[in-house]
């Protein structure tokens, strides 16, 4: 991908690690022409037990690489906890649009509660921060943080007995208040989500913000240039597992990563 050429118009996105390739794979879905480029902080993963002020450093400096580096026209924070800790920043820093998944993912939950009785789940930082209950706050929340959760999905360990039996006591006050809309208020989330369904009780439904996002991103005129349709993988821990894992949740698109250093990051 040339990101000198004016006629390509990259969009990036980010995360703490493999859980944005789930908003990936709906902007891909919904902008087939679009050039994306995908940067997973693995190396750093996970971002909820970090201090917010960790995080939005972290988020900052990852914006003006992929800027810098890659010219992107659009950035999306595929990560909940870097859009409840960064996403203020980003959008006064960067003049660029920077698309966060809270308020996307919110929408979608209130459209889907037919009673307002909503449940949240969460990294601890996305959890802390009070974003969702600050923008749902006139619904009947239950809001509950799952640590742990995020390190299983980036081991690829997305079926196993030890999370069922982590979720189980996890989402016990979920089941017991019994919402009607479960928001997966952590792009890691979807890909357990046939173990949080099983956790919580199968009549919840279950409502993750990556459609939302991608009809957003869809929304700027930018996003549908007819570009190249690609899409470039970064990131900046172990390259082999990255793609071995990523693979497994993305498809086989994933084939292959670029290595970021994180000096290259730190000097931004």
């Amino acid at each position: 991908m040339n990101s000198g050429d004016p006629k390509r118009v990259p969009i990036g996105v980010f995360d703490s690690g493999l859980g944005g390739l789930h908003i990936l794979s709906a902007l891909r879905d919904l902008l087939p022409e679009a050039d994306l480029i995908y940067f997973g902080d693995s190396a750093r993963s996970p971002y909820g037990p970090r201090p917010a002020g960790e995080v939005r450093e972290f988020s900052v400096a990852i914006a003006r690489y992929l800027i810098r580096k890659w010219g992107i026209a659009m950035l999306v924070v595929g990560c909940n906890t870097a859009s409840a800790a960064a996403l203020d920043t980003l959008k006064a820093e960067f003049d660029i649009p920077v698309i966060g998944v809270i308020e996307a993912g919110s929408r979608a939950a209130r459209a889907a509660s037919p009673s307002g009785r909503v449940g949240v789940i969460g990294t601890v930082g996305t959890i802390a921060a009070g974003a969702y209950q600050r923008l749902l706050e006139d619904l009947e929340l239950v809001c509950q943080a799952c640590p742990g959760v995020v390190e299983f999905v980036e081991r690829g360990e997305t079926n196993s007995e030890q999370l069922e039996i982590l979720l189980e006591r996890l989402l016990e006050p979920v089941r017991i208040e019994a919402p009607d809309v479960l928001l997966l208020g952590c792009t890691h989330y979807p890909y357990v989500a046939k173990a949080i369904s099983r956790a919580v009780g199968e009549s919840v439904v279950l409502i993750s913000s990556a459609e939302e996002t991608a009809f957003e991103v869809r929304g700027y005129e930018l996003a549908n240039r007819s570009c190249g349709g690609e899409t470039i993988f970064l990131c900046t821990g172990d390259p082999e597992s990255f793609v071995r894992v990523g693979a497994r949740l993305y498809g086989s698109e994933l084939k292959s990563v670029q290595v970021v250093d994180l000096a290259e990051l730190e000097g931004e």
